[in-house]
């Protein structure tokens, strides 16, 4: 059973940056493929980004290539994601999951384990 564990989350203007922090307990970190998701209020939750356990093969959603980075640190079972030039349209609960095995990087289902989320919040 792995738990994970999100951090980083907060309030922030129109183009500020966090970085948001996912800590795995629980599991061999490294075996697994991690996921980033996000649900805004009153809408379904999305897939924002993916990381490959080795050698760190990535995927974004259109909505957050070019500002969004995710990155992986084995040696701490930790995945993050920086998010750079945020807006508004990003407020969400952000979620850390872990995927043992992805045929399709996007449906939620595919990922095995769940964080509780972060929330951010970006004001105009």
């Amino acid at each position: 059973q792995v738990q994970l564990v999100e951090s980083g989350g907060g309030l922030v203007q129109a183009g500020d940056s966090l970085r948001l922090s996912c800590v795995a307990s629980g599991g061999t970190f490294s075996r697994y493929a991690m996921g980033w998701f996000r649900q805004a209020p009153g809408k379904e939750r999305e897939f924002v980004s993916v990381i490959a356990p080795n050698p760190g093969i990535t995927y974004y959603a259109d909505s957050v290539k070019g500002r969004f980075t995710i990155s992986r640190d084995n040696a701490k079972n930790t995945v993050y994601l920086q998010m750079n030039s945020l807006e508004p349209e990003d407020t969400a609960v952000y979620y850390c999951a872990a995927a043992q095995t992805l045929r399709r990087v996007t449906p939620s289902a595919e990922y095995d384990y769940w964080g509780q989320g972060t929330q951010v919040t970006v004001s105009s």
